[in-house]
Order: structure tokens, then sequence, then C-alpha cells
């Protein structure tokens, strides 16, 4: 799942960003009010982290013009403001959730797994090829029954094929959905990742040997 986190103090987007990215989430980042509007307005995010002291534009102006634009999309406010009015003013603009800083990380990840499932209708949050099976909500992938480990990079591709199954994906469309905007399109880092996933679950679809 492709996150993105519009908050103003860089050292926490940073410490959010690596703890996101460690379980698999595809992260953005962006410190500037008007650049996170944009963003979350033309690209297909399944989570908005929204400080509300954004510069240039601030959170709540950010909030009102992505209800009326993208009504469907899960936002979890992150701010330092923590009057009931101003929870009551996000929540009645149409934010899924609010939690006040300083937060520890814990919660933080068990507020997004809960958002994610509230938001997704459980078939779509299992994604399932044959007998291949991805949980987008628990990060978990299984073959045949057996745990596949994957890295975070690993785990966002394959779910972003097994999303698109049967269908023709092209290499900027996997680096826009998996990769940070940031990333460098001219390595060949694609081609190594999706070379190995396939050789992984040719290994795995092998029948065990007798013992």
């Amino acid at each position: 799942m492709r996150v993105l986190i519009a908050e103003e103090d860089v050292a926490l987007a940073t410490f959010m960003r690596k703890g996101l990215e460690a379980e698999h989430y595809a992260v953005d980042v962006s410190h500037d009010g008007e650049q996170a509007r944009a963003m979350a307005g033309e690209l297909d995010y399944d989570l908005l982290m929204l400080d509300l002291n954004l510069p240039r534009v601030d959170g709540v102006s950010i909030l009102r013009h992505l209800r009326t634009r993208k009504p469907s999309m899960p936002i979890l406010v992150l701010t330092s403001r923590n009057r009931v009015e101003d929870r009551v003013q996000c929540l009645d603009l149409g934010a899924d959730d609010y939690l006040g800083k300083p937060f520890s990380y814990a919660e933080l990840s068990a507020r997004i797994r809960a958002l994610l499932r509230r938001c997704h209708l459980p078939a779509a949050s299992v994604l399932s090829v044959d007998d291949l099976k991805l949980d987008r909500v628990e990060r978990r992938v299984e073959r045949a029954g057996r745990r596949i480990e994957l890295t975070s990079k690993e785990f966002a591709l394959l779910e972003y094929l097994m999303l698109n199954a049967g269908r023709r994906v092209t290499r900027p469309l996997i680096i826009e959905h998996v990769w940070s905007l940031s990333f460098d399109s001219s390595t060949n880092v694609v081609d190594v990742y999706v070379n190995y996933g396939l050789r992984v679950t040719e290994i795995l679809a092998r029948p065990a040997a007798a013992a």
C-alpha cells in the first residue's frame, strides 16, 4: 500500500517513514501544504497522514479540498492541536481518525491497520492468485500455506502485481506505485526485483521432495 505523509516536522516525518517502510508500505513525504494537496489529488494513495500545521496551505484546507474530490481516501490527522474543537472540526470535515502529538509509533501503526481494515472491504484486503495469498493489512504473504518473508519493496511490488493480475503493467507504472517519487527511474532495480520474485515463486510452486 502507498502512503503519503504530509508533515511539517522533518525529523518526525523521517521517523514515520522509516517505520512504515519497515512494515512494507511505499511512502512519499511532503513538508509543504500546497505540494501535499497536489500529490494527494493527483496520485492514488491508500492513506494520507495529514499534519494540520503545514506551510502555504494548512491541513484543514487540504482536508476540505480532498473530501470533495476523493471521498473514499482514508485520512489520518496527526497534529499537536488537541482541543476538542479541533478534533470535532476535522472529523466533521471527513477525517477518518485523529491522533494527537506526541504519540508512540506502536499506537500509530495499530491505528493505521485499524483504519485500513475499516476502509477496505474484507475481500479487497486479502489478495489471492491461485494458491498465493497476500494480506494487505496484516502485511503477510503465503503460498500453499507456506509463509513467505519479503522485504518492504518485494511486498509492495507483489501487492501491485497481484492487484493488476491479468492487466498489462509498465515499468513507469510499477515505479509510480511501488517506489517513492524521488526514485531514479533510469536504474534496472525494477527488473532485478521482478526477476528475483519470479524465481522465488517458481521455487515455492515446486512440490516438496518426498521424505
